[in-house]
């Protein structure tokens, strides 16, 4: 547990109890501050009062009277689309809004790293797709090169649930938006930026809103490296930002599209191969493509950004490769699941979005698509350049049939995951990918994208026998 630091004697409002407010509550307590806790699920109250915190309605009138901050989950909005009315009762009370991620920066960092031989270090990942792979996999090289690493935050486990720091430990954060956007602290050593497109757009009133979430990583504290994908022109317009000019070399840019040139420092991947560049001249090469935990145009994006962050901690690129081929990728992210009768079964749950889906689709051929769900903000014509190697789709989600109606490739109204597996499974032939890349949001039928994928995988591994 990290305590928290600067609180300490003061009452400190906790909004929200979930994984991430119960840590917070924890770790106030634990840096002797006074947390009052408030959750609207009384289940959740009562899981809180069971560990000795007290709760206190915080909509009540005065309920901010002797509160020095307020801590708000990452689910609770604070802005858009309308803020929460206790967030509001804070600030015209003029108390702090905060949340977990805020709190993790103000307090790592202690007298004790005085002792250490080599400082700690704090890696965090923040973009609309690949963050996740792109954590796990920097984690992974970390602990391939005997870095001690800790993997928090989005992914893992709650940032303030970690061990303190350690000599030399590095740990690894993978930062929503939801997250960015609050915190009032941000200072991490190295920072990346993976991609930006179209998500969360109510959240944040637009992609103006959403991509400045995404800047404050990068703009509150300033970090020493900022590893930056350059293929959208909010990456290209943020490396520019951070950079003091063509050879600054405390912005690596990373792209996927192009090869990277100029004087500076740029890892880039194509035709499969990667490639870090520095000084205009070429320092290392890697061939991706028999690396199987990292298939496809989107992987290749995760494996630059994580080699080049874990270039900026100076680990050799041969120890960088050996990690890639040892990593077995992440659940519900481009996941062979398993291959029968020449037919191979891959779970990508996790491409909610009509981007993740698109560059899920561009990495196999000849695919049987399972998709739809809830639907998000600003159609599917995103998808309509990435279809061109899918035989047939098949949607599921209670909107199906409008979903289906949009898709510019065959499609089978299915409705429910097991109709869509079944149908996909009679008519896929030899050489066939059934790929679960929805697209779209799972609320209309699953609690999660997790439950989404678990659903496949159980459907698929009946088939399999």
């Amino acid at each position: 547990m990290i305590p928290v630091q600067g609180l300490s004697g003061l009452r400190v409002a906790v909004l929200g109890l979930g994984r991430s407010g119960l840590a917070a509550a924890r770790a106030l307590r634990a840096g002797n501050a006074v947390p009052v806790c408030w959750d609207d699920n009384p289940p959740a109250r009562e899981v809180a009062e069971a560990e000795g915190f007290e709760c206190l309605d915080l909509a009540r009138a005065n309920a901010f009277d002797g509160i020095a901050r307020l801590i708000v989950s990452p689910g609770i909005p604070h802005l858009y689309p309308a803020p929460n009315s206790v967030v509001v009762a804070a600030l015209d009370a003029g108390v702090p809004v905060d949340n977990d991620i805020g709190l993790f920066f103000q307090s790592f960092a202690t007298s004790e790293w005085d002792m250490f031989d080599v400082a700690p270090r704090v890696i965090a990942v923040t973009g609309s797709n690949g963050k996740s792979t792109t954590s796990a996999l920097i984690h992974h090289i970390l602990e391939h090169a005997g870095r001690n690493s800790q993997l928090a935050g989005n992914i893992g486990r709650g940032v303030l649930d970690i061990e303190p720091a350690s000599n030399g430990g590095v740990v690894v954060l993978e930062l929503s938006s939801y997250q960015t956007d609050l915190a009032r602290s941000l200072t991490p050593d190295v920072a990346v930026f993976t991609n930006l497109s179209p998500d969360h757009l109510d959240r944040h009133a637009g992609m103006g809103g959403y991509f400045a979430a995404k800047r404050r990583l990068f703009a509150e504290g300033g970090p020493d490296r900022a590893v930056i994908g350059v293929d959208e022109q909010e990456g290209a317009f943020l490396a520019g930002q951070l950079s003091e000019g063509a050879v600054d070399d405390r912005v690596i840019r990373v792209s996927v599209d192009r090869k990277l040139g100029g004087p500076g420092w740029n890892v880039f991947a194509r035709k499969g191969f990667l490639s870090e560049y520095r000084n205009g001249k070429q320092a290392a090469s890697i061939d991706l493509r028999g690396v199987a935990g990292l298939p496809g145009a989107h992987n290749h994006q995760n494996a630059c950004s994580a080699y080049a962050a874990c270039r900026a901690l100076a680990i050799a690129p041969r120890v960088i490769e050996a990690a890639f081929h040892s990593f077995a990728g992440l659940p519900h992210r481009s996941q062979t699941i398993g291959e029968k009768d020449g037919v191979r079964f891959v779970n990508d749950s996790k491409a909610t979005n009509v981007d993740s889906a698109a560059k899920a689709l561009t990495a196999f051929g000849s695919i049987r698509w399972i998709c739809g769900g809830l639907e998000k903000e600003g159609g599917l014509e995103g998808l309509s350049g990435a279809v061109d190697t899918v035989r047939k789709a098949y949607v599921i989600g209670r909107e199906a049939a409008g979903f289906a109606m949009q898709l510019k490739v065959e499609a089978e109204v299915c409705g429910t995951m097991a109709v869509a597996v079944a149908r996909a499974i009679a008519e896929a032939e030899a050489g066939d990918v059934v790929l679960l890349a929805p697209a779209a949001a799972s609320f209309d039928q699953y609690d999660s994208f997790e439950k989404r994928g678990d659903d496949f995988v159980a459907l698929v591994r009946a088939h399999l026998g």
